[in-house]
């Protein structure tokens, strides 16, 4: 059973049908869920939220010079942050926001010794801004934010995909799906997991991922009662 857990979260899952921007009747769903999941339960859960219903710096940057177009996509995931937090009080969950990139006019400035004690107080915890610096994804800040304040496991949220597969199921029925795998069968098999540097920090320091549907009834509260749900990757 976990006790402290990083969820990374897509910034689409707060977007409206047409993937883009906030929708503030889907952020109070996918609010409304991870409250009830965490329901009677012990976990600690801290939060990394992507941007790309905002910015994806590798298309919408086109042209711009790199770290700019990161930084704009930085920006992004304290939107979404906010948007989530505002979703999570809504529904009676006490939540943090702490960004890597300083804005204290809305957010509290990441620092590793406060982020855990606000999970070991219950509140739920969301990082924003990346990890401040360009050239790497909300997969790296996940990780790096899970060793740093001690996480049991990243959980990988997916939305109508259940694990891992061999290849894309939503294009060949066939796939089949592991329910167990190291990180090296990842690297050796090239799956899409999570980018390069995140695996490998995962792989070194030993920290298991689950990749699963975040949006399958009663997964996320399984995931949080200890059972198998999805795929485990570990060393």
């Amino acid at each position: 059973m976990f006790k402290r857990v990083v969820l990374k979260l897509s910034g689409e899952f707060l977007a409206n049908e047409n993937g883009f921007g906030i929708s503030p009747e889907t952020s109070r769903r996918l609010a409304g869920l991870i409250k009830d999941a965490l329901e009677g339960t012990q976990v600690e859960l801290a939060i990394v939220i992507g941007g790309g219903n905002f910015w994806r710096g590798e298309r919408n940057g086109k042209g711009m010079d790199a770290a700019t177009a990161d930084y704009i996509g930085m920006l992004g995931t304290v939107m979404n942050a906010m948007a989530l937090q505002d979703a999570m009080e809504s529904v009676g969950r006490p939540t943090r926001v702490m960004s890597s990139i300083h804005m204290a006019a809305v957010a509290e400035p990441y620092i590793r010794r406060r982020a855990m004690r606000h999970l070991e107080k219950g509140r739920v915890v969301i990082f924003g801004g990346g990890n401040g610096a360009p050239f790497f994804t909300t997969d790296t800040t996940s990780t790096l934010r899970a060793m740093e304040i001690g996480a049991d496991v990243v959980l990988m949220a997916k939305n109508k995909v259940d694990g891992v597969y061999d290849s894309d199921p939503r294009k060949n029925p066939d796939a089949t799906r592991f329910d167990a795998l190291t990180h090296q069968d990842v690297v050796d098999q090239r799956l899409e997991v999570m980018d390069a540097t995140a695996l490998t920090l995962c792989m070194d320091k030993n920290l298991p991922i689950v990749v699963f549907d975040i949006f399958q009834d009663g997964n996320l509260r399984r995931l949080f009662a200890g059972e198998r749900v999805g795929t485990l990757i570990q060393s």
